[in-house]
């Protein structure tokens, strides 16, 4: 007897169904990229019961006759492709023909349609797959798709569902998607009777942005207008240094105008916020990548989340540089903070004294600068202290500011740790750790890419064995190593020997740390900067040497902490991605002591 038999046809088509249709949100998912490829511009979705009980999505798009209502209803018939070589470059957001029959499959399903110029519609009635009724419709131009009691003849798929107000949930974040998207167009979600958001066409994301999310969070996002390619264009809205989430809710990704989920370019996105993200932390994007449909592949999972590039490096590289020149970019909106607040006082009048000094006699030894460089030779060794005589006030004010305009008003030190700074806005807060923190790594990130990365000889030379793959790896890329301070060569089939390491670094198990760096070394780009991982290297390193909190400094002391913090690339947070300062403003104050309502 035979063993292998075909599926009835509604077992199959079931079973295709449960490739495409998870849960309420896939239903909507598709049902509104099918309206957008349509041209629609105004698009209305109401629910209820978490979409269990109904899906109805409504368009004003171009419609079909009746003859192409009924194919949309087979399988594999659609529109958007033609041939095989339609499929190397998939400019649409559907192309399968698989959603309207896998949805009517599994649903009492109604679709009524009708084209613009049409004396009458369509109007289609599907049970569990079989079409019931088809007539005349009376509709406006565009098309309308019901869904009702899904999964109502699959049980063991409804009863995996999840409870209303999640379902509800996952269709609302599914439309930030698609109305994030595409901001040209008008939408509409109501649940059970309660319109949830009403969102006009908009002609930029800045206002699709304000509109799903607020004006708070948009105050805080940067333009993200990098350095383009002919090949890849990059642009959205990222959030500024400091600005974080636990998860990757906010981190939103389209790749030609497609919600997607891309380790490649996950991984770039961390790379682009380089020590500007806490470890743990999520950055907040709206990041939009344009390339050709050519070079990349939509159709690598069922669902079209995940999506396949023909040159991730090249993606990789372009968004990394995108965001990082734009967190640059923002260096300038962030020193503005520091600019002291406008003053109605004359010139001549005398300056407030703004010592930081206890008004008792304190020892001289108390007084040090802030710890110095060490030569690179001597980068691991303990911090020197220069110790300063006493400075007075009348001393202080005179001194030039490198000949130009204070940009910022010190007020004091909270806690030994909180520099209080006045500006425009209010009270800004600097933590001198943190601060000397970015400062101390940035200058030694300087050192060693001008000088490379200093290295110690090991008393005893370390040996270890990698599999093939890692063997060759590191073959390859061994001048890479050396650069980073790594002395490593060949020592027999797949093992290595290490005979020196970073100066700066106190390890006891060298082959351990090797392992790690191969690890973080491989999944970076090949055109990453070598000196990436020494970065991190250093970040781990400098917590050491930089100003602690109750360590007493000067009012000199703070005042060139802020003008070197100034000065930094990225100055706004420390190399472990905390912020080096926060602003509390007028208006906040005004709040807290009942001045504003």
């Amino acid at each position: 007897m035979s063993r292998i038999r075909l599926l009835s046809e509604t077992v199959a088509s079931q079973v295709a169904a449960g490739e495409v249709v998870e849960r309420p949100a896939s239903v909507i998912k598709e049902l509104v990229e099918n309206s957008i490829d349509a041209g629609a511009r105004k698009i209305d979705i109401l629910i209820r019961r978490g979409g269990i009980s109904l899906m109805r999505v409504i368009d004003d798009g171009s419609g079909m006759d009746r003859d192409d209502a009924l194919l949309s209803l087979e399988r594999h018939a659609t529109s958007k492709i033609r041939s095989v070589s339609d499929l190397e470059a998939i400019g649409t957001l559907g192309f399968r023909g698989e959603a309207l029959p896998s949805i009517a499959s599994v649903s009492r399903f109604r679709l009524t349609t009708r084209e613009a110029n049409a004396v009458a519609g369509t109007e289609i009635l599907v049970n569990g797959g079989k079409i019931d009724i088809v007539r005349d419709g009376g509709e406006a131009p565009g098309t309308q798709v019901e869904v009702r009691s899904l999964f109502y003849n699959v049980p063991a798929r409804r009863k995996f569902l999840r409870a209303e107000n999640t379902e509800s949930r996952n269709i609302e974040h599914q439309l930030h998607l698609q109305a994030t998207g595409h901001a040209d167009v008008a939408f509409t979600f109501a649940r059970d009777e309660r319109v949830v958001f009403q969102l006009p066409a908009t002609a930029t994301l800045t206002d699709r942005i304000r509109d799903l999310y607020g004006n708070e969070l948009l105050a805080q996002l940067l333009p993200l207008d990098g350095a383009n390619s002919p090949q890849i264009k990059i642009s959205g809205l990222i959030g500024q240094a400091g600005l974080s989430r636990q998860s990757r809710s906010q981190q939103l990704v389209f790749v030609n105008g497609r919600a997607i989920e891309s380790p490649v370019i996950a991984a770039a996105i961390r790379e682009g916020y380089h020590t500007a993200l806490m470890k743990g932390q999520y950055a907040v994007t709206f990041l939009f990548v344009e390339l050709d449909p050519g070079s990349v592949d939509v159709n690598v999972h069922p669902a079209k989340r995940e999506v396949r590039f023909r040159d991730p490096n090249g993606v990789r590289e372009a968004i990394v540089r995108a965001i990082h020149e734009t967190l640059a970019r923002g260096r300038a909106d962030w020193q503005e903070k520091f600019r002291a607040p406008a003053t109605t006082t004359a010139p001549t009048q005398p300056i407030v004294d703004l010592t930081l000094r206890p008004q008792v006699s304190v020892p001289e030894e108390s007084h040090r600068e802030l710890p110095q460089f060490a030569p690179p030779a001597a980068i691991s060794g303990q911090r020197d202290q220069v110790f300063a005589k006493p400075v007075d006030m009348e001393t202080e004010t005179a001194i030039k500011r490198n000949g130009r305009e204070q940009q910022f008003q010190i007020i004091g030190v909270l806690n030994k740790l909180y520099v209080l700074m006045e500006n425009a806005d209010g009270l800004v807060l600097v933590d001198q750790h943190a601060a000397h923190e970015r400062i101390l790594f940035e200058e030694l990130r300087r050192r060693m890419e001008e000088q490379g990365v200093p290295s110690q000889k090991l008393l005893i030379t370390q040996t270890f064995e990698l599999p093939p793959r890692d063997a060759d790896w590191i073959e390859q890329n061994m001048s890479i190593l050396q650069k980073m301070g790594i002395g490593i060569e060949n020592f027999g089939p797949n093992t290595f020997k290490i005979d020196s390491l970073p100066g700066f670094l106190n390890l006891t198990d060298g082959a351990q740390f090797m392992r790690k760096v191969i690890d973080d070394l491989k999944s970076a780009s090949d055109r990453s900067s070598p000196l990436r991982l020494g970065e991190d290297m250093i970040a781990k390193t400098v917590c050491r040497h930089a100003v602690k909190a109750n360590d007493p400094l000067r009012y000199l002391e703070v005042e060139k902490l802020i003008q070197d913090l100034l000065g930094c690339d990225l100055p706004y947070c420390c190399p472990h991605g905390r912020p080096t300062m926060i602003q509390i403003s007028n208006v906040e104050l005004e709040k807290k002591f009942g001045r504003k309502v």
